[in-house]
């Protein structure tokens, strides 16, 4: 299996007058094709600072971060947000979806920096909204779709540029149970298709749906647990 996300010595810091604070403290970790991760932490643990660094939004103070193949530690703003476009699909709390858009044209909306035509564009976006069972919601504005529907058609604008990762910072944050475990079954079945799945979630039984837990305390790694082969979480 190969390594599609490699950090090694990662480190962050944040300079305010003379002051530093230490955010990241040597972070090594290897993510693994086709694997679905859950990133766990209190408040202040790093988490959202590991998150905008794997997805190419930050880049570290010291350390590699190679991202399939790729070293983009030390890349400038073009040829990262180049590497962002390609390489990574984002899932957010707030959605971030344009309200004046269609749900179509929302989940169109990476492919027009591809250069695509519209009629491909259209037929791409169509294609993902399809996935994520919400083809009969595609000429609604934002307003017009529930916060479960809304969290589908920013999933299916993360996919549509066929990602090799997709990173959803608490992508249930802002849903009921039986919403947020509607979307967590969306997420089982990218990542059964074989996409690479890293998520970013303080909640417990939103993580338990993850195959692998890597919690964060203080900026390092305090535990990075796999799951057995019967689906349990290993905690020896």
């Amino acid at each position: 299996m190969s390594s599609m996300i490699h950090l090694e010595g990662i480190r962050k810091s944040y300079f305010m007058g003379k002051q530093v604070l230490e955010v990241l403290k040597n972070i090594s970790l290897d993510i693994y094709e086709n694997e679905y991760v859950a990133l766990m932490g209190p408040s202040g643990s790093g988490k959202s600072t590991l998150m905008n660094i794997l997805g190419c939004l930050d880049t570290p103070t010291a350390g590699k971060y190679i991202l399939n193949g790729q070293d983009v530690s030390k890349m400038e703003d073009n040829a990262l947000a180049e590497i962002r476009n390609k390489e990574i699909g984002f899932v957010f709390q707030q959605f971030n979806l344009l309200p004046r858009l269609t749900a179509l044209e929302n989940v169109a909306l990476p492919l027009i920096y591809a250069g695509m035509s519209k009629r491909q564009r259209n037929e791409k976006a169509n294609h993902v909204l399809d996935l994520v069972n919400l083809s009969d919601r595609s000429a609604h504005k934002p307003n017009e779709l529930s916060g479960g529907q809304s969290q589908r058609v920013a999933i299916a604008r993360a996919l549509v540029n066929d990602p090799a990762i997709i990173l959803a910072d608490e992508p249930t944050g802002n849903l009921d149970t039986k919403t947020s475990y509607e979307i967590m079954d969306i997420f089982e079945r990218i990542n059964a298709a074989g996409n690479t799945v890293v998520l970013v979630t303080h909640e417990e039984d939103i993580a338990k749906r993850a195959r692998r837990v890597i919690r964060l305390r203080d900026g390092e790694v305090e535990a990075d647990t796999p799951k057995s082969p019967k689906g349990d979480l290993v905690t020896a």
